[in-house]
């Protein structure tokens, strides 16, 4: 995913077991089953929307070749390419830590965002359904969170979603960077396509949950042109997408290397391109952030604005019929 390296925990993590699964979706993937110390952690800094975020994994079998958590293996003495992607951390005991947490005088009841590292619906979670307790948790504390993902896998907990927000603020939103075939299967291999991702985005605002688009990670000559990202768009627009919000690549250390090796492989006319954008920061030019953000802008306007579903809110707001949750009463209000 494409938050900042800040969000990226150094929980202490300690190994029960690993596994592997003789499936074709899990062939070459080993599974480290760990027991987490603890599950929400904390986001330094006021530069993000949220202050807690919660990872019951580490490591992604999408295997995006830009994703910026590929760091996050190497602080456990593994490397950032193949091993990211295919020896997997899950932290078997999340849900139950997460109650805990939840249930502590401490806890003031604050926003939670999962997916703000690795991918909380990717292939792994088929088989742990992990976030499925953690949803409950949440709802039963009353706890709001959001969610982001590349997963079309959230479908399966639509239901659970419908049930948070009844008692909480709940908000969603699928990564698709684009729906360009070669581009998708190129730069994002492990992932579902883009268009199950589209059909994930209506059929949760269906149900009343909101859900945006990011439109990330958008790579400079890739992905990028005009037509493709008025594809996406219009798309996400159909799909009635709470906002489309664009994100350009950016390269930290590390994975910036991982990134480099790729391009040279699979775009080796763009490295020059890149050597130059990249060369002072891990972010592009600001020139080129505003000049992508302009541009989708204006793809929306062109494309006549969101058309959002009934009920629902723009960006990440209550749904039209429900009014502001109030406080939980009684023992649920001394624990948040």
């Amino acid at each position: 995913m494409f938050y900042p390296a800040a969000t990226m925990e150094r929980d202490a993590l300690f190994e029960i077991g690993r596994r592997t699964f003789d499936t074709p979706e899990f062939r070459g993937i080993e599974f480290i089953e760990v027991e987490a110390k603890s599950i929400i952690n904390h986001v330094p800094g006021k530069f993000l929307p949220f202050n807690w975020t919660i990872n019951p994994y580490r490591g992604c079998s999408h295997s995006c070749t830009y994703c910026f958590a590929r760091v996050t293996h190497t602080y456990m003495d593994l490397n950032a390419g193949k091993d990211f992607e295919s020896k997997i951390y899950v932290k078997v005991n999340a849900a139950d830590v997460l109650r805990r947490q939840l249930a502590s005088k401490r806890w003031k009841g604050d926003h939670i965002a999962m997916g703000t590292a690795t991918d909380p619906y990717q292939r792994a979670e088929g088989r742990y359904k992990l976030m499925r307790r953690i949803i409950e948790a949440l709802t039963d504390y009353r706890n709001p969170f959001s969610i982001l993902t590349k997963g079309a896998l959230i479908q399966r907990d639509i239901d659970l979603l419908v049930e948070a927000a009844k008692v909480t603020s709940v908000s969603t939103a699928l990564s698709i960077a684009t729906l360009d075939e070669d581009a998708w299967r190129k730069a994002e291999p492990g992932t579902p396509h883009p268009r199950k991702r589209i059909e994930t985005v209506a059929k949760l605002n269906d149900a009343g949950i909101p859900c945006g688009v990011m439109i990330a990670a958008v790579l400079p000559g890739i992905n990028d042109s005009r037509d493709q990202l008025r594809e996406i768009v219009r798309a996400a627009i159909g799909a009635g997408a709470t906002h489309v919000s664009p994100i350009l690549l950016h390269l930290r250390p590390v994975v910036k290397e991982e990134y480099m090796r790729w391009l040279a492989d699979k775009f080796p006319d763009l490295v020059t391109r890149y050597d130059r954008l990249y060369v002072r920061s891990a972010y592009a030019p600001n020139a080129d952030r505003k000049a992508l953000s302009a541009t989708v802008s204006d793809l929306v306007h062109e494309a006549g604005g969101l058309r959002l579903k009934p009920g629902i809110a723009p960006r990440f707001g209550h749904r039209r019929d429900q009014p502001p949750q109030q406080e939980p009463k009684g023992q649920q209000l001394a624990l948040l």
